[in-house]
């Protein structure tokens, strides 16, 4: 039995493999890596076109453990990819080409929200169009369904979307580009935005999902994007405010660049009111003309206010310190209370062993570390708001 066992592990180290998951557009491609036993040579092939993200599916290996051990079965890696992959896909490359050849006839889902052009210095001034769209849509479906597969290649806690739902909202970046004489749009990046009810009239849209592409990043189709998801529901009456589920620390930055972008023009966030402090101003007018919230509106003053001040100035420096880690205290706050509590009810022991956790010169240094990566992710984005005024 342990001789069996050294050599399925010996078996396992041979034809262990890397999946290798090839995801092409007409411009690049893609490695997504993941363990697989049973295999030798092992390829897993996945082509898209640009636009309709018609695919091509393969699956290619030059020999399995099961050619010399009858016992051993191999993993079953194409039904964990079917499993993501939905039907309609072809296995056959001669069809996948008269689909290519087909890509002229795509045309973006949806209402057309915004148009913009992106600079490259080997194509030249390249030009990108945001759609909305929804299920209803005309095929729009089936090639979300397609669309959603992209999430499972390079977002990890990734999960599908009941799209069935009529409360979502879909908006798509695509490029638009002249091939052969003639108008093509290629799948640049997406967004999902789910909207809750507000008692007793409103909504609040959530962003769910937000991908660009790996070829696109880098190139602010993200901040384009957002902006243009933000301006749309600023349209809208019924619209209470706009949050995000679970966000990332990048999209938390990526929200920060936007909204700073949209209410630096607002005159409660004027550069002379700016050292007055967080004023009601700013959390009215924000909230009623670009449906911001009062945690995402303070940000934006710090931010505005951290620009408008001179750091080198040790007065105004300590001013702008103590008013952003004033916002930083609100948990330690939290805990001193608890701890007050405590006071009432632990034996001295127990007392002694919470407050050596809430040791004052500890939070003191945590506060400190905190305002300084704040400070240093705000100026990143005053840079970025520099680099394109």
């Amino acid at each position: 039995d342990s001789l069996f066992k050294k050599l399925l592990r010996f078996l396992q180290i041979m034809y262990s493999n890397v999946i290798r998951q090839q995801i092409y557009n007409d411009f690049n491609h893609f490695v997504y890596s993941e363990v697989a036993f049973g295999y030798k040579g092992l390829q897993i092939q996945l082509f898209y076109t640009a636009g309709n993200l018609s695919t091509l599916f393969k699956v290619k290996y030059s020999s399995t453990v099961t050619e010399m051990f009858d016992c051993v079965e191999p993993d079953d890696v194409e039904g964990k990819i079917r499993e993501i992959v939905p039907a309609g896909f072809t296995c056959n490359t001669d069809d996948f080409v008269s689909l290519l050849e087909k890509e002229a006839n795509f045309k973006p889902f949806g209402t057309l929200l915004h148009s913009y052009t992106v600079h490259s210095e080997e194509a030249g001034e390249l030009t990108y169009q945001i759609h909305k769209a929804n299920i209803t849509c005309p095929g729009f479906q089936e090639y979300h369904e397609r669309l959603q597969t992209f999430l499972m290649w390079f977002i990890e806690t990734a999960s599908f979307i009941d799209a069935d739902d009529d409360r979502w909202d879909f908006f798509l970046v695509f490029e638009k580009y002249n091939k052969d004489g003639e108008t093509h749009y290629a799948t640049v990046g997406y967004m999902t935005v789910y909207n809750y009810y507000v008692y007793p009239d409103k909504t609040r849209p959530r962003v769910s999902q937000m991908l660009i592409l790996p070829p696109f990043q880098g190139e602010g189709h993200g901040a384009q994007l957002l902006e243009a998801v933000h301006r749309f529901y600023c349209s809208l009456p019924k619209v209470q405010d706009i949050t995000a589920e679970d966000p990332s620390e990048n999209y938390v930055k990526l929200r920060d660049y936007v909204l700073v972008k949209l209410c630096q023009g607002l005159p409660s966030f004027a550069a002379d009111k700016l050292h007055l402090g967080f004023s009601a101003d700013m959390v009215n007018e924000a909230q009623d003309k670009l449906k911001i919230n009062k945690k995402h509106a303070r940000r934006v003053y710090e931010i505005l206010r951290l620009r408008a001040t001179d750091m080198s100035d040790e007065e105004k420096a300590r001013e702008y310190r103590l008013e952003v880690k004033k916002r930083l205290f609100g948990p330690y706050r939290k805990n001193q209370r608890e701890l007050a509590k405590m006071r009432k009810c632990l034996r001295p022991e127990e007392l002694v062993s919470h407050m050596n956790q809430m040791d004052t010169r500890t939070q003191h240094e945590e506060l400190e570390k905190s305002y300084q990566v704040v400070v240093e992710d705000y100026r990143r984005i005053i840079e970025r708001l520099a680099t394109q005024a």
